[in-house]
């Protein structure tokens, strides 16, 4: 979408109707993660497997829609772009929140996570030098005192026990803000599909030469409900929302399609909750109240002129 043009009001529904897909389908990660973990699969294992079965259907998805030669001839700039927003999303990003996944539940995960829509403001603020006005300082206030308040539910034992993992999710939610923000940029040259095909593309290499450089730790486990995990996490977590979240982001823009991940927390602390059990503290609920509050200040806090000129996690 070109800068100072707002989308068509049927492209606005269905990009909303992408972003809110892309959003549950990704929260649904963690509850796989976690899954896998407690059948002895390690972060690495299942990250590179993850990698190796989609990228092949979002190749065959690319070579369909876009067709291997507009591929080939995209822009190497473009490509480049999409190549570096996917290595620091899809692997370096992605490493550093599964391993968290072993140290923190999937519902903290996804709230600390879910700060990310603040980073793409502040970031997309600095690229188009807007001054932050008043009411954006003190979305990103509300924001980040919730970061603080899951983290700690104001009780020293919980901030010990999700210190370390709080602190590897914060550097996902920055690889992520990057990745939109790239999306944003480079989606409109070469298409949404492109851009994930180059991204998860870059990932998977890195992921195998990095798999291949090191020792197994643990043997995997391929029982029917590993493969039906695996199944699950490869198109319900990672395929179908890669596609529908970055062709989201090219239909609404960046900071737009962000906010409509707000539905991802709830649904991963829902699953949480039903699954394996887990519960906030009412001090972390409020973190996730302001932590919402912070994003829906932030959309609403944004110039027009930000709205009209935006345009993956």
């Amino acid at each position: 979408m070109s800068r100072g043009r707002r989308p068509r009001h049927g492209s606005t529904v269905t990009g909303i109707a992408l972003a809110a897909i892309g959003a549950v389908g990704f929260a649904s990660k963690g509850i796989f993660a976690k899954a896998l973990y407690a059948d002895g699969w390690d972060a690495l294992d299942l990250l590179t497997t993850r990698a190796v079965l989609a990228l092949p259907v979002i190749a065959l998805w690319a070579m369909w829609s876009v067709g291997a030669r507009a591929l080939a001839g995209a822009p190497p700039r473009a490509i480049a772009g999409a190549a570096m927003a996917g290595i620091a999303c899809y692997y370096i990003g992605a490493l550093f929140d599964f391993e968290a996944l072993q140290l923190i539940d999937a519902s903290v995960e996804r709230v600390l996570l879910f700060s990310y829509p603040s980073m793409v403001v502040v970031f997309h603020t600095v690229l188009y030098r807007e001054r932050p006005e008043g009411r954006v300082l003190g979305a990103l206030a509300l924001t980040y005192a919730g970061i603080l308040m899951v983290v700690t539910g104001l009780d020293a034992s919980i901030l010990r026990g999700n210190l370390a993992g709080a602190g590897l999710v914060l550097a996902c939610a920055l690889s992520s803000a990057v990745y939109y923000l790239a999306g944003d940029r480079w989606t409109p040259v070469i298409g949404s599909v492109a851009y994930t095909f180059y991204a998860l593309s870059a990932a998977t290499i890195c992921l195998l030469l990095h798999r291949l450089i090191s020792p197994a730790t643990v043997t995997m486990s391929w029982h029917a409900r590993d493969l039906a995990l695996i199944a699950g996490i490869v198109a319900f977590a990672t395929v179908i929302p890669m596609l529908a979240m970055a062709e989201g982001v090219r239909r609404l823009g960046a900071p737009r399609a962000s906010l409509v991940s707000t539905i991802g927390p709830p649904t991963t602390i829902l699953l949480g909750t039903w699954l394996f059990d887990e519960h906030l503290h009412t001090a972390q609920w409020l973190g996730v109240a302001l932590i919402v509050a912070g994003i829906l200040a932030l959309e609403g806090a944004r110039r027009p002129a930000a709205e009209a000129g935006a345009a993956g996690t």
